[in-house]
């Protein structure tokens, strides 16, 4: 479902814009603190509910305003028998107090998980880094994000799990408990948990070889191996490393084992991604993440929006000519953003229609012609 129209108001300094994208390739220029980057946080708003530039919802409400709005039409695929649909509306209202509301075709949603099931995104961009460096809460979210979209099981095993977890920490932290009470709560939460381990391990078994693939066409001389550390022993079942665990759990007053201890560890023959690769290289490995869940994403008869946000960080002509190659060849809609005109220099397809953009000051523009054949 691509973006047949966006509208943004009151976020950061975007007052007013309204523009209509291409449902393939929109490239968008402007110097530091024109805005650019601010249309593709709309766009992730739009799809998670948050930004990935803050936490902090009062930092992307324009100043002196209550409320941001983000609004858009999406294209929706034709009937088995042909006939096109109408554009399906989206929107989303944060206001100042932290209130949140959004809308899907017309109707109230009861949770942010019909925003991301109608609006799927990929967001690649300077701060990726943080998927390799970052806690492994972030590589959970990342995992999980693909298991989500494609296990229709999944999210209710996990909201089960979650509520199970919540409930044993804290009969923990009430301390003095035996270990046939909190055995008694482990029921639940060993069937949950162990149902979203193997939705994990399932998807990671399809996501390794499509992402080799991807990694090998960025970079062929790059080796990354991926893992998943469950969060406790593998030659163990969950029951059985909650029963070891049990003493310590009482002890320090939560739970020490399961699927919140996951983590999704990227290794080199030489170690860590994080410690054998330089900065380009990571930017390449995480690309390739992103690229490879989208794909997969798409193979299964879903679109998916990528947001690429400043493309020559860390990457040299060849590398984002790669980039731009693979994404080009996924036939998504991609949004790209660059302060210089070095997002111009690939040369797409004649094919894909490609629309340029000018962000200055808060204002969206056409690229002027003229500007283009310069570039």
């Amino acid at each position: 479902m691509p973006l047949h129209r966006l509208d943004i108001s009151q976020l950061r300094n975007l007052s007013n814009v309204r523009f209509q994208p291409s449902p393939q390739v929109n490239l968008i220029s402007g110097a530091n603190g024109s805005g650019k980057t601010s249309v593709l946080e709309a766009i992730h708003l739009l799809s998670l509910g948050r930004s990935f530039r803050s936490h902090k919802h009062k930092t992307y409400i324009q100043k002196e305003t209550s409320e941001c709005v983000i609004f858009a039409l999406l294209e929706q695929a034709e009937t088995p028998i042909g006939m096109s649909q109408p554009p399906q509306p989206i929107g989303l209202k944060r206001q100042l107090d932290g209130s949140l509301e959004a809308r899907v075709s017309g109707q109230k949603i009861q949770s942010l998980i019909e925003l991301t099931q109608a609006l799927p995104v990929q967001l690649i961009n300077p701060d990726a880094f943080r998927l390799l460096e970052g806690s492994p809460k972030i590589r959970r979210q990342f995992l999980d994000w693909g298991v989500f979209h494609h296990a229709t099981g999944f999210i209710n095993a996990w909201r089960g799990w979650q509520k199970a977890l919540k409930q044993r920490n804290s009969l923990l932290r009430r301390g003095k408990i035996s270990d046939s009470l909190l055995l008694a709560f482990d029921h639940e939460l060993i069937r949950l948990g162990s149902e979203v381990n193997q939705y994990r391990h399932d998807y990671l078994d399809r996501l390794i070889p499509v992402f080799k693939q991807v990694l090998l066409s960025l970079n062929a001389e790059l080796e990354v191996n991926l893992q998943l550390y469950q969060g406790w022993d593998a030659q163990k079942s969950l029951a059985q490393a909650l029963d070891a665990s049990r003493p310590r759990d009482i002890e320090s007053g939560y739970s020490n084992t399961g699927p919140q201890r996951a983590d999704l560890r990227v290794k080199t023959p030489h170690g860590d991604a994080l410690d054998a690769l330089s900065r380009g290289q990571q930017k390449l490995v995480v690309s390739a993440l992103k690229i490879a869940q989208g794909k997969l994403l798409i193979e299964s008869g879903r679109s998916i929006v990528f947001l690429v946000d400043d493309l020559p960080a860390e990457l040299d002509k060849e590398h984002r000519d790669k980039l731009c190659q693979l994404l080009e060849a996924l036939d998504s809609q991609i949004f790209i953003t660059s302060v210089g005109p070095e997002i111009m220099d690939y040369n797409w397809s004649e094919t894909t229609d490609v629309r340029h953009f000018a962000m200055k000051a808060g204002e969206l523009s056409h690229y002027p012609s003229d500007a283009l054949q310069e570039s």
